[in-house]
């Protein structure tokens, strides 16, 4: 996060007390992974609403689970915006 030029930052995950190390200015959506799939999406998608400004995203997924990327990625894709992923490399950050 700290190595790219982004707009907003929004932190999908289940412990905000970790994350929020990452990058100060990042805002924070809770998930519990236990929940079902479909309760997590429209979780994201609640809250995720009216915090993207813009018609694209981009995405990293390099942590987190099988199940919390589905729900991330069906929850924007219903809001609708445009996904970029990207990553970070030795090269620095990188869309993919």
């Amino acid at each position: 996060m700290k190595k790219g030029d982004w707009e907003k930052i929004i932190i999908v995950g289940n412990d905000p007390e970790s994350t929020s190390l990452l990058h100060k200015k990042a805002d924070f959506i809770s998930v519990n992974s236990d929940d079902r799939l479909t309760e997590i999406r429209d979780t994201i998608k609640r809250k995720h609403r009216g915090k993207i400004l813009g018609t694209e995203v981009a995405l990293s997924i390099a942590s987190g689970n099988g199940k919390e990327h589905m729900a991330l990625i069906s929850a924007l894709l219903s809001l609708p915006v445009g996904i970029r992923f990207v990553a970070l490399t030795k090269e620095g950050v990188v869309e993919l």
